[in-house]
């Protein structure tokens, strides 16, 4: 495998966001080869459910990891897949505890939760810590290619917003408990059905895994979101928005890469829109002063396959500094 010039610095989990089209699919997958060529064993991660690593690298990417050269594997999570397999774990455990008579009326609820919105984000969620939880084992580092925007700031924040909310089912629980154990001094039946409780134990679980992505995702050791944007105006915004954003949440945020740059050979048709170029290119220097900026020139053809990637994989030797 062809290596960088440059040993690239990196942390554990690695995030490339932003505005859709911006070509952070490419970027993600470029830094990703990069630290598979210095001897990391990378993980290449898409959430997006508008898959584009697979065209990216030039090879059969599906939602089960798979093997792409050495030290370089992927995967395309698949909201849908992780949606229905999240409902069906949650059937399984209920199914178990509940009386024969609402068993109907609990599978029809399983059935509008799956459709219900946040649904697949949660989904993503639970494969997202599970394949964090694989750092060490089999993989160096993991380098996430995320949806547009809105979508990964949801994602990212779950474990913040959705703490208390599962703190506060918990308490209700063990209240609800109490009482049933308090009832059960006289129903040796009841009290042999609530000797363990299955749904306490998913709400401490589900907890814990929140307590894990918070200390990862805040850790700025360990995990990094940088992002690809293009010199104009909306995603100039749209990046200032987000980043302060995840930094009132505690995620950490490094370099910018601004992608798709005119070079001046681009000809005298393009130079309105390289002058316009350039003051947005002014606007994200003073803007986002103090953090690391790679700037990439717009390519006479698409990243399509892995030998274009290599050719982009050197660019991010600085990114994390």
């Amino acid at each position: 495998m062809t290596s960088t010039d440059r040993k690239v610095n990196y942390r554990p989990f690695t995030f490339f966001g932003g505005k859709g089209g911006t070509g952070k699919t490419s970027c993600a997958a470029a830094y990703a080869l990069a630290l598979a060529a210095q001897g990391a064993r990378t993980l290449m991660v898409s959430t997006d459910p508008a898959h584009s690593l697979a065209d990216a690298y030039g090879a059969e990417i599906g939602f089960e990891v798979v093997k792409l050269e050495e030290n370089l594997w992927g995967i395309e999570i698949d909201p849908e897949v992780e949606a229905k397999k999240y409902m069906k774990g949650i059937q399984e455990k209920m199914l178990h505890i509940v009386s024969a008579a609402i068993v109907d009326e609990i599978k029809r609820q399983i059935e509008i939760a799956y459709t219900s919105p946040g649904a697949e984000e949660a989904a993503i969620f639970d494969k997202f810590i599970e394949l964090m939880e694989s750092l060490g084992e089999r993989f160096d580092a993991i380098v996430f290619d995320t949806a547009p925007t809105g979508h990964t700031l949801r994602l990212l924040t779950l474990p913040e917003i959705l703490g208390t909310w599962i703190e506060h089912l918990i308490e209700k629980r063990k209240k609800a408990m109490h009482m049933m154990k308090m009832a059960a001094r006289y129903d040796s039946v009841l009290a042999e059905k609530i000797e363990e409780d299955p749904i306490l134990d998913t709400l401490t679980a589900r907890r814990d895994k929140f307590d894990l992505a918070r200390k990862i995702l805040t850790d700025p050791e360990r995990s990094v979101f940088h992002f690809v944007l293009n010199a104009e105006k909306l995603p100039i915004l749209e990046t200032a928005r987000a980043l302060e954003l995840l930094r009132n949440h505690g995620i950490a945020t490094g370099g910018l890469v601004v992608n798709k740059i005119l070079p001046p050979e681009a000809g005298p048709f393009f130079e309105k829109r390289r002058e316009a170029q350039e003051e947005y290119l002014q606007d994200i220097r003073s803007r986002f002063a103090g953090r690391k900026i790679l700037e990439i020139p717009l390519l006479d053809s698409d990243i399509q396959g892995r030998e274009q990637l290599i050719r982009l994989s050197p660019l991010f030797a600085d990114l994390d500094g």
